[in-house]
């Protein structure tokens, strides 16, 4: 693993010739939730079954999180508790799915740099792009809120946010492979506003893998499993 900065964030590189992102092989770029190390999802460098060649981009949001999170949490944006809080009591996914979170547009702005400094330094003719819950939605808004090409979305307990401004977008991406992975009993982002996602996508024309399991805000070995299909399907 090689750690570099590209478009002002720290990113660490996995894979390919010299396991320190070498090479011309495709790209996965893969960001990690809230309150995670910036290095949480680097083991899937090795976990993936995919070919030899294929390259990994795991950047590090660039919010620092209060102490009591950890000394190496980091953020992409600042999540509303409150409003999670909300969800979970009173099962209106509205004031989820519905609002666009304070930050997004910064953490999306700063991923787009980021992307453009990997692609002009990697030069990938393949690019799938994908995060684990807070770094799926923010993979899922860069797809539909940018024109660049990408090859694949992967959103692991990922959810539905700034719905009004997505859905109107979805269309234009019928022709993306997106793989979709949520627990069915998680506390954090309930299973239903993932479902409800994974079906505004299908309806929009994307062709959506969908590996529900029994479980919380996790990634199983089936979901690492799943991926891997996926993955070697599209790169």
């Amino acid at each position: 693993m090689k750690q570099v900065t590209l478009g002002g964030l720290t990113v660490r590189l996995a894979g390919g010739t010299d396991g320190e992102g070498g090479g011309s092989g495709p790209l996965v770029v893969l960001m990690h939730g809230f309150a995670a190390p910036g290095d949480d999802l680097v083991p899937f460098a090795k976990a993936l079954e995919v070919p030899a060649e294929v390259r990994f981009a795991f950047p590090e949001g660039a919010a620092p999180l209060p102490r009591q999170y950890g000394g190496e949490a980091r953020a992409w944006w600042m999540i509303d508790v409150n409003r999670l809080e909300l969800v979970a009591l009173s099962g209106d996914t509205e004031v989820f799915t519905e609002v666009e979170p304070d930050g997004l547009d910064v953490a999306r702005n700063q991923l787009v740099n980021c992307l453009d400094e990997l692609e002009e330094t990697l030069a990938p003719s393949t690019v799938v792009l994908g995060g684990f819950s807070q770094g799926a939605m923010l993979a899922c808004d860069t797809v539909l809120r940018t024109p660049r090409k990408f090859d694949g979305l992967v959103m692991l307990s990922g959810a539905m946010v700034a719905g009004p401004v997505w859905r109107p977008l979805m269309a234009s991406r019928g022709d993306l492979a997106v793989f979709m992975s949520h627990g069915e009993e998680d506390p954090i982002l309930p299973y239903a506003i993932a479902d409800q996602l994974r079906s505004e996508l299908n309806d929009a024309g994307l062709n959506v893998m969908w590996v529900p399991f029994r479980g919380g805000h996790q990634i199983p070995s089936n979901v690492v499993g799943g991926l891997s299909h996926f993955l070697q399907s599209v790169l």
